[in-house]
């Protein structure tokens, strides 16, 4: 019998990249993707997938793509991301807040067998946080972006469908994601703008002096990992995973990569006010060690992949 799954936020780099890696199992997908910050090319197209044009805020939106009875949730949909939420705040509540209590209620409402919630590393365990960051790193309620308050408070609702009602529900730390699907634009990732901004001629723009670092992530890996939450069949429940690749990449790294690449030039600026992460890296043994993942992309592959999607899809 085909699984039903339901990815909310659909059309986005993660979940576009999701969906073509739970095609190659035996099962039907819904999306629901209102197309805020993406684009509905991004989506494979299949007889197996149905996209939906909706919104998580909208009950006759959830009201459908429920009515299909999805077995597993997958709630990529977001608000994204930091510098974007200090500049609209009210949006950012409605959409992290708001609408991951919504999806939970109808999860429970429509007894979904688990229900999987993309939160974010690098939000939730606070810009002290000592490296490698595990999940037993305490989080923090100094946070520093409305998006970090609402991502945190995504997993307190988890933890609360989780404990009061018994809603199957994995939470998945996401680190800095980076791959094919994702757009450059005002409130994108670095990768994604140095790409756009490499191949139109124009000068890298770093963000602080370069020596900062994330624990950047390939899409397909984080995809691996998201189907291996799906399919594991040991109690889960209510546990939290970081997902990335347990790298520390330092920015100038990446310049490096793009100034030899494509004889850019780079120009600095401050970094913002809210941005006090110098350096990030995720511990990723317990997702290794209870799901058995293993991030397969080398940095020098994944740019180069991310390369070729982008000449791919210029016109888009």
């Amino acid at each position: 019998m085909e699984e039903i799954i339901l990815i909310t936020g659909g059309a986005g780099s993660i979940g576009s990249r999701l969906a073509r890696k739970l095609l190659q199992s035996n099962c039907q997908i819904i999306i629901l993707d209102n197309l805020s910050s993406s684009y509905v090319w991004n989506i494979p197209v299949s007889n197996n997938v149905l996209f939906i044009k909706g919104d998580i805020l909208n009950d006759d939106d959830l009201e459908k793509v429920f009515s299909y009875k999805p077995e597993i949730v997958y709630h990529l949909a977001a608000f994204f991301a930091n510098q974007n939420s200090v500049e609209h705040p009210k949006d950012d509540l409605l959409a992290n807040a708001l609408g991951t209590l919504k999806i939970l209620q109808y999860s429970l409402l429509n007894k979904c067998r688990r229900v999987i919630y993309a939160s974010s590393g690098c939000s939730i365990y606070g810009s002290d946080a000592k490296i490698p960051i595990s999940e037993d790193n305490p989080t923090t309620l100094y946070l520093e972006t409305p998006y970090q308050v609402t991502k945190m408070t995504g997993e307190c609702y988890c933890n609360y469908f989780y404990k009061y009602y018994g809603l199957d529900v994995v939470k998945a730390r996401l680190f800095t994601c980076y791959g094919p699907g994702e757009v450059p634009g005002k409130y994108r990732g670095v990768i994604a703008n140095f790409f756009y901004n490499a191949l139109t001629r124009k000068p890298l723009v770093i963000t602080g002096t370069g020596k900062e670092s994330r624990d950047f992530t390939y899409t397909d890996d984080v995809a691996e990992a998201l189907v291996l939450m799906k399919n594991e069949q040991n109690i889960i429940a209510g546990e939290s995973f970081n997902v990335a690749s347990g790298i520390e990449i330092f920015i100038e790294q990446i310049v490096k990569y793009f100034v030899e690449k494509f004889n850019v030039e780079v120009v600095y600026t401050n970094r913002r006010s809210w941005d006090h992460h110098t350096r990030v890296q995720a511990d990723i043994s317990k997702i290794k060690n209870m799901l058995g993942y293993e991030p397969k992309t080398t940095l020098k592959d994944g740019l180069m992949n991310t390369y070729n999607w982008f000449i791919e899809n210029w016109e888009n």
